[in-house]
């Protein structure tokens, strides 16, 4: 009875947090994840493991992430270190004025985007486009808003990047519209107006890709945790290098091309017998797992289930050399030889790799994420999958059901099973 109510004040503390919608309450997927005491990252435990001046002890908070997440009070502040936005050898000060540097950064960025398109920072976003193919201004959208908002959309332009920049405008306010509908959050104009200047900024950064459908749902996470929308810019921008090859779309290729190819031969080498049953449904390119890698399972789970599961791989991934890898074109690279001090510094899945001195590409965790869960589903498959139609339904019975702690374990197991098998 008293685990009842335990789980119970757990999930009522997780949905102050994360308010669903009244109307939207039967259709979002069950969460899963549960508050743990002596588990869950804490506020407390967070500010114990600082130094006075600052240092991180970055392996206590790796196990305690590995063993229960984060609190949601402090999520948005833990995801910064997860995603190599600060050092944890850094001092209070270093991170202060690192901060601060990268808000007036930001401040500069979004300054340049409104003097294109003042809508940028006025609270509102567009729907609509406000440029034609060519570059000649659309006087009025279809919602009403003149080319006023476009700023110097009112006026022609010749330059490729601005026009394919004010191009992506009007999607990803459209996709900005469709983004976690189910959470109070983002009922307020103001709040998917964030999240609209925070995709429109990277995408004017972001040359080679720009936007791409789907950013959107890595994006949002950030916005509700992080207060400061330059903070929350820099969370994105961090987390998009680690995912940015997910978007990259050609005519002949699709950004997840590579991880898709890495997890036929994860499958090939550790069920044969499961991937050619499924080439022999011409699904031996895996391309119903493009969306689990796409977005990192955000259809999969619910919010809070993805939010927990992201900063368990995040974790499992952690790599002490990230921060450098990011801010030092030379830096970053792992060294040699690390002792066992060193290699508590890494997360379970990057301490595999490095103990068993494997250095050919091979993958995310993501990937070995989508193995387990096929594995999981394995003996169905290979019984009731006559067809890629099948194979779809039988991985979409996943939402809302799968648990993501038992989801990794089984990821670094058969992903220690793969390196095992591929270095003989």
């Amino acid at each position: 009875m008293a685990l009842f109510f335990m789980r119970k004040a757990s999930t009522a503390e997780l949905d102050a947090f994360y308010p669903i919608r009244a109307e939207c309450q039967v259709d979002v997927p069950k969460t899963r994840f549960r508050l743990r005491a002596g588990k869950t990252l804490s506020a407390r435990r967070w500010h114990a493991a600082f130094s006075e001046d600052g240092h991180l002890d970055i392996a206590k908070v790796l196990r305690r992430i590995q063993r229960g997440g984060v609190h949601p009070a402090i999520k948005g502040v833990v995801w910064e270190f997860l995603l190599g936005c600060f050092d944890p050898n850094s001092t209070f000060d270093d991170r202060n004025q690192l901060r601060q540097g990268r808000r007036e950064q930001y401040s500069r960025l979004k300054s340049e985007c409104q003097k294109m398109v003042p809508v940028i920072g006025s609270g509102k976003f567009l729907t609509t486009p406000i440029i034609t193919d060519d570059g000649q201004p659309i006087e009025e959208s279809a919602n009403g808003s003149t080319s006023n908002n476009g700023g110097d959309a009112n006026h022609a332009t010749s330059d490729k990047k601005v026009i394919q920049w004010k191009l992506f405008l009007h999607q990803i306010g459209l996709d900005v519209v469709r983004t976690d509908r189910s959470l109070v959050f983002y009922e307020s104009q103001a709040h998917q107006a964030k999240l609209w200047d925070i995709l429109s900024v990277y995408a004017w950064v972001d040359n080679d890709i720009g936007y791409v459908q789907g950013m959107n749902d890595i994006c949002s996470p950030m916005v509700i945790l992080i207060d400061n929308e330059a903070d929350a810019f820099w969370c994105f921008e961090r987390a998009m290098r680690r995912l940015r090859e997910n978007f990259r779309c050609s005519a002949s290729s699709i950004g997840v091309q590579s991880q898709l190819s890495t997890l036929s031969q994860v499958i090939k080498t550790i069920d044969p017998k499961l991937h050619q049953h499924l080439e022999d449904l011409d699904g031996g390119e895996y391309l119903f797992a493009f969306r689990m890698l796409m977005v990192l399972f955000r259809r999969e789970f619910s919010f809070v289930d993805s939010l927990y599961l992201w900063e368990l791989m995040w974790a499992m991934e952690y790599n002490p050399n990230i921060f450098s890898s990011y801010e030092v074109p030379s830096g970053g690279a792992t060294p040699s030889n690390v002792n066992d001090k060193e290699l508590k510094q890494y997360g379970k899945f990057e301490r595999n790799i490095v103990k068993t001195g494997y250095t050919e590409k091979h993958g995310a965790l993501s990937v070995f994420l989508v193995a387990s869960v096929l594995e999981t589903k394995q003996k169905q498959l290979l019984k009731e999958a006559t067809g890629l139609d099948d194979v779809v339904k039988i991985l979409g019975d996943i939402t809302g059901n799968l648990d993501a702690k038992k989801a990794c374990n089984e990821a670094l197991r058969i992903h220690k099973k793969y390196l095992k098998t591929v270095k003989q």
